[in-house]
C-alpha cells in the first residue's frame, strides 16, 4: 500500500530539473503519488526569454514542456491556477476545482513582478515581464506598430540587469521605435550607459513624465497566496528555509527558487541558484521520503552571470559579470552565452525524454475502444443483429405521453490524463454526448470508479477529485450524480498512479413528451450534413504519448474536448425541438471510437434497412472533402504518419469510400482539391477513421435550417445525402 502524495507546485528550473532526474533515472523517483500544478503546460527558460524578445531564438527553443516531461517521469500533470495554501490541513487550493491534499510539498512558483497596482490600473498599456508567455505575446502584438509609423515610445522600467538585458532585445527586435530606459542612472554602470546611448535607447529617471506602452521588470515579490499563508517569509516575500531546503516550522514542505531563500545563506532570485538547487532538493525529498536523514546544501556566494547587450545584424556581444565586476561587451561572451543556454535546454530535449523508448503504447481514451468487426461478431454470436443493424447512441427504456421518453446509455475508458479531476470531466461529457446524439436532456448518472491499490487517505482524494470533475460536466446541465460503486484495481500500480484510474459512467436522459427521439436511421435524401467541431483528437493524444506534440497543441485540444456540447444541443432544442420545425432534424450522432466513416456507416446501413423495408430509394452521403475540419496540429501529425492504435482496425471502413472502386460504397468523397495519389487525400482518409473521445456530434437536417446553425453555432457543412 502506498500512502505518500507528494506535490510539486510551479514548474520552475529546480522542479523542470528535477522530472528529468526521475525521467532519465527511474530507480531514483520515489514511490507514491506524484503531482506537478502549474498554470501553464510550459515554461519559459528565463535565461533565454531576452533572445526570444531579440529574435534570435524561436519559442519551442526557449520553452520546456512540463506535460511531457511529467509523463516521461511518471508524474500526474495538472494545469491550474494556486490560489491558496493550508499548511495545517495539508490542502493546495485551485480556482474552480476541489483542493489537493498533500503529504510533502515541494515550492517552485517563481514570483510575480513587483509593481505598484495603481501602475498597472493606470494605463491598459502597462505589463509586467512576469509572466513571460503574456509579456511575449504582449510585444508580439506591437510588432506591427513598432517596425512601421512613429509611435509613442516604448518604456521599459527597472534598473536590474533583466531591464537592461530586454531593452537591448528591443532595440534589436525593434530598429526604429524609441525606446526608453526609466532607471536609476547611478545604478548603471558606465559600460551600460555607452551602450545604451549606442543603441539610441534614451535613460530616464523612474519619476519623469514620459508615457507610452511599459513594461516593468522591477523586481520580485511573492505570489498574493503565499503572502496569505502560514509561511514565513523575508522582507522581500521570499520563503525562509533552513539548509536542507525545509520551509522553516515545516519540516513536509520544501521552497526553491526565486520563491524560497536559505535564511542562513541568502542568495538573490537568479536562474543560476535555482538551477544549482535541482540535486540538493532532489536529493533530500527523496531522503525523507524512506526516513535517511536529510543533507545540508550551502550555495555558492557568487555566480556568474551573463547579460546579451548590443545586438547587430552581423555581430552580438554581451557582458560577463562576477559580483561587482563587469566586463564588455564582447563577442567572446555571447558565444560563451549561447553555449551554456543551449546546454542546458538539451537536458529537456533528450531522445530519453523526449520521446518513448521503443514501440507505441497503446492508446487512451475512446482509442481504447474494442474494434468493429470483433464487436459485430460477439453481437451475431449471442443473436443480437438489431444492435449489429440499427445501433443507436443511447437506448430506450421507457416512452409514455405524460412524461416523454427516458433514454439511457453507458460509457467510460481508462484515464486518458493524469489529472483526475480532468480525466473524469472528459470522460462524462463523452458518456453525456450519446444521450444528446438522441436529443435527451441529461437528467442523471451513476459512476463506476476503479481506483489504484493505494493508501485509503489517497485513493479517498483520487475519488474526491473524480466525483468533482463529474460534477463539474453534469451540474450546469441541471443533471446530478445519484450514485455508483467504487472497485479496488487489482492490477499492478501504474508508475504514474493517476493513469490507473478508471471511469465508466451510466447516464439518464429525457426527450420531452411529443418528441420522438432521434436517431441514426433518419437520413432522408436531401439532407445536409453538419459535424459540430474537428476531428484528430486521436491522433493528437497517440502522438503525445511518444513526445512529438508541442504543449500548446495538446493545451488547444483538451480545451475543445472539455468544452460541454449540451449548448449546441439546447439550441437545436429551444429552436426546433420546442417548435413545429422539430421535425427537420432527422438523424444525429456522436462521431467517437469508429472515427467519422463509421459512424456514417453506421447511419447509412440502419437508413437504408427501414428505407428497404418500405420499398424507398436507397441512400448514399456525399462528403465534402475540404469541407471537413481538422483540430489544429492533426493533418501535420497524420501526414508524419502517426495514428492510434485503433486506427489499423478502423481502417476497415475505407471499404465505404468511393475511392476504393468498392461497388457497394455509399461515401462518395468530392472535392476537387483530393486525389487518390495525393498525400492530401491520403491524410483526409486517415482522419476519416481516427478514433474520437469527447468528440463531435454529426446531425442530418433539412436544409432550411443549415443556414441558421452554422451562423449561430459551430456547426460546419461537410455533406449532404443522395440516392444511390
Amino acid at each position: 500500500m502506498l500512502f505518500d502524495h507528494l506535490v510539486l507546485a510551479g514548474g520552475g528550473h529546480t522542479h523542470a530539473l528535477l522530472l528529468v532526474r526521475w525521467a532519465t533515472n527511474p530507480k531514483l523517483k520515489p514511490k507514491g503519488l506524484i503531482t506537478l500544478i502549474n498554470r501553464d503546460s510550459q515554461t519559459v527558460y528565463s535565461g533565454m526569454f531576452p533572445g526570444l524578445v531579440a529574435g534570435h531564438y524561436q519559442l519551442d527553443e526557449v520553452t520546456i514542456d512540463l506535460r511531457l516531461l511529467a509523463n516521461r517521469a511518471g508524474v500526474s500533470f495538472i494545469v491550474g491556477e494556486i490560489s491558496a495554501l493550508d499548511l495545517i490541513e495539508k490542502k493546495i487550493f485551485l480556482d474552480n476545482r476541489p483542493p489537493i491534499h498533500f503529504s510533502r510539498l515541494s515550492l517552485d512558483v517563481g514570483s510575480d513582478t513587483l509593481i505598484h497596482e495603481d501602475c498597472l490600473q493606470s494605463h491598459e498599456s502597462n505589463v509586467p515581464i512576469k509572466p513571460f508567455l503574456k509579456s511575449y505575446e504582449w510585444i508580439r502584438k506591437l510588432d506591427n506598430v513598432s517596425n512601421s509609423v512613429e509611435f509613442d515610445p516604448f518604456i521599459v522600467v527597472g534598473s536590474g540587469l533583466a531591464a537592461i538585458e530586454i531593452v537591448f532585445a528591443l532595440r534589436r527586435r525593434w530598429k526604429t521605435r524609441q525606446l526608453v530606459l526609466k532607471a536609476f542612472s547611478e545604478k548603471l554602470s558606465p559600460s551600460f550607459k555607452r551602450a545604451l546611448e549606442l543603441s539610441t535607447i534614451q535613460i530616464a529617471h523612474p519619476s519623469s513624465q514620459i508615457y507610452g506602452p511599459t513594461l516593468f521588470c522591477t523586481g520580485n515579490k511573492a505570489p498574493k497566496w503565499i503572502q496569505n499563508s502560514q509561511l514565513k517569509l523575508n522582507q522581500y516575500g521570499r520563503i525562509k528555509t533552513n539548509s536542507f531546503l525545509q520551509v522553516e516550522g515545516f519540516a513536509d514542505v520544501f521552497a526553491v527558487g526565486d520563491c524560497g531563500v536559505i535564511s542562513s545563506d541568502p542568495r538573490p532570485p537568479s536562474g543560476v541558484w535555482a538551477v544549482r538547487a535541482a540535486f540538493p532538493l532532489a536529493r533530500n525529498i527523496e531522503r525523507s521520503l524512506v526516513g535517511k536523514r536529510l543533507r545540508s546544501w550551502k550555495p555558492q556566494h557568487l555566480a556568474l552571470q551573463l547579460i546579451g547587450g548590443e545586438s547587430h545584424e552581423t555581430s552580438n556581444k554581451a557582458w560577463l559579470r562576477w559580483g561587482k565586476l563587469t566586463i564588455g561587451p564582447q563577442k567572446i561572451f555571447w558565444l560563451f552565452k549561447q553555449s551554456i543556454d543551449r546546454k542546458f535546454m538539451r537536458l529537456f530535449f533528450e531522445e530519453s525524454i523526449a520521446k518513448t523508448k521503443s514501440g507505441m503504447a497503446a492508446c487512451r481514451g475512446c482509442g481504447a475502444k474494442v474494434n468493429a468487426e470483433s464487436l459485430r461478431a460477439a453481437l451475431k454470436a449471442v443473436e443480437m443483429n438489431d444492435l449489429c443493424d440499427s445501433p443507436e447512441d443511447a437506448a430506450l427504456v421507457s416512452s409514455s405521453r405524460e412524461y416523454g421518453s427516458w433514454l439511457q446509455s453507458m460509457d467510460g475508458f481508462p484515464a486518458l490524463v493524469s489529472d483526475p479531476w480532468l480525466n473524469a470531466r472528459l470522460t462524462t461529457l463523452h458518456a453525456c454526448s450519446d444521450l444528446w446524439a438522441r436529443g435527451a436532456s441529461v437528467s442523471s448518472g451513476q459512476a463506476l470508479i476503479t481506483l489504484p491499490a493505494v493508501h485509503e487517505s489517497l485513493q479517498k482524494d483520487l475519488l474526491t477529485q473524480c466525483l468533482s470533475g463529474i460534477k463539474s460536466a453534469l451540474d450546469p446541465q441541471g443533471a446530478k450524480l445519484i450514485g455508483g460503486h467504487t472497485f479496488e484495481s487489482r492490477d499492478a500500480i501504474s508508475e504514474n498512479i493517476s493513469l490507473g484510474i478508471e471511469i465508466s459512467l451510466s447516464v439518464n436522459g429525457i426527450v420531452d413528451e411529443g418528441i420522438s427521439p432521434w436517431s441514426k436511421s433518419g437520413l432522408k435524401p436531401g439532407d445536409q450534413i453538419l459535424i459540430s467541431r474537428g476531428l484528430g483528437s486521436g491522433v493528437i493524444f497517440a502522438a503525445a504519448m511518444q513526445g512529438v506534440v508541442p504543449a500548446e497543441i495538446v493545451d488547444n485540444t483538451l480545451s475543445i474536448l472539455s468544452e460541454s456540447q449540451h449548448l449546441f444541443f439546447n439550441y437545436l432544442k429551444r429552436k426546433y425541438l420546442t417548435s413545429s420545425k422539430f421535425s427537420l432534424i432527422h438523424a444525429c450522432t456522436d462521431i467517437t471510437g469508429f472515427g467519422l466513416l463509421g459512424h456514417l456507416d453506421e447511419m447509412i446501413t440502419s437508413s437504408n434497412i427501414n428505407r428497404f423495408k418500405s420499398s424507398l430509394e436507397l441512400i448514399r452521403i456525399n462528403l465534402f472533402s475540404d469541407k471537413i475540419p481538422f483540430i489544429n496540429g492533426a493533418k501535420k501529425l497524420l501526414k508524419s504518419g502517426y495514428s492510434s492504435t485503433l486506427a489499423p482496425s478502423n481502417r476497415t471502413f475505407f471499404s465505404t469510400l468511393n475511392s476504393d472502386n468498392c461497388s457497394t460504397a455509399t461515401i462518395q468523397l468530392l472535392g476537387e482539391k483530393y486525389f487518390n495519389n495525393d498525400e492530401d487525400f491520403i491524410v483526409l482518409r486517415e482522419l476519416l477513421i481516427d478514433p474520437q473521445t469527447c468528440g463531435p456530434l454529426l446531425i442530418s437536417c433539412d436544409k432550411k435550417i443549415t443556414n441558421d446553425l452554422i451562423e449561430n453555432g459551430n456547426w460546419k457543412h461537410i455533406g449532404e445525402v443522395d440516392i444511390i
